[in-house]
């Protein structure tokens, strides 16, 4: 019996063709893991957070969602300045300020199409943020984070005396904001325009635009209170959002 063995060479462009195919199945796995993952984000987009609060030495877990509004709408990436859904005027500064989530996201605050507090830039804790801008040239001038659980109030105080006339003052909360805040640090930041200080309280969420100078009180602020029965996140309330365009001093 011929007991032959016959070996067939593949051609080279077949083998061509069949690296080719396994490279492409590849690529469209990759990229249905890449489609699996956006989608998860977009219609679960509940991130589980280990945090240790400010005021109590147990550590605590929460659901926080990541990137939603106050009103439960998803940022979908917005074109104009700071995400806002239309164009602010000529004379006008866009601005985005979110208060922070819990004490797990912190706050942040977009002005004029620029970052200015947010965690990457490490300038947002847990306390009063607060950011001061010129009102004439929208540029920042400095920021400022005050913890309101074990910090000294004194410093606030300082920092506000020291606001100069013809400046913006952007301020958002993250954890409590309302501790250790005295009567005086809470009438300088209502000559800001403040409404919603006077009752601001332990853990409350609050953001506010105003400026020194200003005459009346400022459109630009919302306030939510800490309720155990409505909150959103167990021990903190609902997170705040507020965009706008603040006008630009021109005189």
């Amino acid at each position: 019996m011929d007991m032959t063995l016959y070996l067939r060479r593949v051609p080279t462009s077949l083998r061509t063709k069949r690296k080719f195919e396994k490279l492409l199945l590849l690529f469209i796995v990759a990229a249905c893991l890449m489609v699996l993952f956006a989608l998860r984000n977009v219609f679960f987009p509940e991130i589980y957070f280990e945090m240790n609060t400010s005021s109590e030495t147990s550590k605590e877990r929460a659901f926080v969602p990541f990137a939603f509004t106050s009103n439960g709408h998803q940022d979908k990436g917005l074109q104009h300045k700071c995400g806002l859904p239309t164009g602010c005027v000529k004379g006008t500064f866009a601005f985005r300020i979110r208060s922070g989530a819990a004490n797990a996201i912190p706050a942040t605050m977009c002005f004029n199409g620029q970052m200015i507090l947010s965690r990457s830039l490490r300038n947002t804790k847990e306390g009063l943020n607060i950011a001061v801008i010129n009102a004439r040239t929208g540029e920042l001038i400095r920021t400022g984070t005050f913890n309101m659980w074990h910090g000294e109030v004194e410093s606030l105080v300082t920092f506000l005396k020291a606001v100069e006339k013809d400046t913006l003052v952007l301020i958002a909360t993250y954890d409590d904001g309302a501790t250790k805040i005295t009567d005086e640090a809470r009438g300088l930041i209502a000559e800001l325009g403040s409404t919603s200080i006077n009752k601001l309280a332990f853990r409350d969420n609050w953001v506010f635009a105003g400026g020194k100078g200003i005459s009346g009180k400022s459109p630009f602020e919302q306030h939510i209170a800490n309720n155990k029965s409505n909150n959103k996140y167990d021990k903190w309330p609902e997170l705040l959002e507020m965009t706008g365009c603040i006008p630009q001093k021109m005189d």
